[in-house]
């Protein structure tokens, strides 16, 4: 069974292995995880109104299970996610996936906001133990193809305290960009937002750190970014891997739909068997196998339709998510929009230009909704003509 730790608790909770690690990965029987959960999720709201945002739908299954599942995939055996909100709601999911995967995954609850370096040292006993194993931190947001495997190996090769994924963007002056030595990306310094070019790799949200890391961070609120890792880049101890495929921040709405697209891409060249077909679909478009979908569609590019969906005949989608258990009547258009879980779209209704609809929204037939951000148990009877969050 899972279970919920908070305060000291948290750092003194006895490990318990997991299952056997899969094949290949024996020498990484103790290895752990920590997932950087956070707070309220606010800007994926509404939908984090219903759901703490990692149990938020992303590609028919919760944000958070793609991380966990990838790292079970190369032995890890011990998930803590650090957090600080609604830690009942997660773990009461979660308990069903820590049987089915055979790994343990606990929370160790933060009383007050840590920031990305506190909840590793109130989650400290949980992290090191006698094998002296490096263990992972992710940010519960990021989602890629997770190359876990090959970070290993990196983090081996150096010799180095910590290792972090870095991942090349076309607009470094929106990021802080790791400046890194070219031949062994060892990480020089980091520039906040440079007004020059310095370079193109940002931080990824993904870390692979030596037990002796604990060491440098103190139980308050403190940031693993801009405190921790440029004290270890001083000492030439923090090395950076530049991230393979895809990666994406998916937490807010638009980057949620550009993840999605990404997402589907790499699905396509890894696993094509899992994305529907037929004349009806265009593009690359993942539908659960308890859907429903009517005569005369088109669905696609880029779409996701989840669990127990009733896609009604002559409905066209595209670059959208439509969440479990929702119904769209006749007719009606989406483009670039999130459809909340048992919302229904109307006959001939157009849902557009991110359109976010929270869970058990109703817009009826022929309303026109251009940017809407609709909070849940909502009925919509007349068009939203212009960006705006209906209360």
């Amino acid at each position: 069974m899972a279970s919920i730790l908070s305060g000291k608790e948290a750092v003194s909770f006895l490990l318990v292995k997991g299952s056997r690690p899969t094949q290949g990965a024996r020498d990484l029987s103790t290895m752990k995880a920590l997932i950087l959960v956070g707070g309220f999720g606010t800007r994926l709201r509404p939908l984090t109104l219903s759901f703490p945002k990692p149990l938020v739908d992303f590609a028919n299954k919760p944000m958070i299970l793609h991380q966990i599942e990838a790292l079970k995939a190369i032995g890890v055996t011990e998930v803590v996610l650090a957090i600080n909100y609604q830690p009942e709601v997660m773990l009461n999911f979660l308990k069903d996936f820590e049987s089915k995967l055979g790994i343990k995954i606990t929370c160790s609850q933060e009383t007050e906001p840590l920031g990305t370096a506190g909840p590793l040292a109130l989650a400290r006993d949980k992290l090191a133990d006698e094998s002296g194993e490096p263990f992972f931190v992710l940010n519960s947001d990021v989602i890629s193809e997770y190359p876990f495997k090959e970070m290993i190996a990196f983090h081996k090769s150096h010799g180095g305290e910590a290792s972090i994924m870095v991942t090349k963007v076309d607009e470094p002056s929106k990021y802080g960009v790791v400046v890194t030595e070219e031949s062994t990306g060892k990480v020089e310094r980091f520039v906040e937002k440079p007004k020059i070019f310095v370079g193109n790799k940002i931080n990824a949200g993904i870390y692979l750190l030596n037990p002796s890391v604990l060491d440098r961070i103190e139980l308050k609120p403190t940031s693993i970014e801009k405190q921790i890792f440029p004290k270890i880049a001083s000492e030439n101890q923090l090395y950076a891997m530049v991230l393979p495929g895809f990666w994406m921040d998916i937490g807010q709405p638009k980057d949620y739909i550009t993840g999605l697209r990404l997402y589907l891409d790499s699905l396509r060249k890894k696993s094509a068997s899992k994305l529907a077909s037929g004349a009806h679909i265009l593009g690359n478009v993942l539908v659960d196998e308890s859907a429903k979908i009517g005569e005369g569609c088109l669905i696609g590019p880029d779409v996701a339709i989840g669990p127990g969906c009733v896609i009604e005949s002559g409905v066209r989608l595209s670059r959208c998510t439509v969440m479990r258990g929702v119904r769209i009547k006749k007719h009606a258009c989406i483009s670039s929009s999130i459809i909340g879980w048992h919302s229904t779209v109307g006959r001939w209704a157009r849902v557009e230009n991110m359109t976010i609809l929270g869970e058990d929204v109703h817009v009826c037939d022929e309303v026109y909704s251009n940017g809407g951000v609709v909070l849940p148990h909502k009925e919509i009877k007349a068009s939203i003509l212009k960006p705006e969050i209906v209360m």
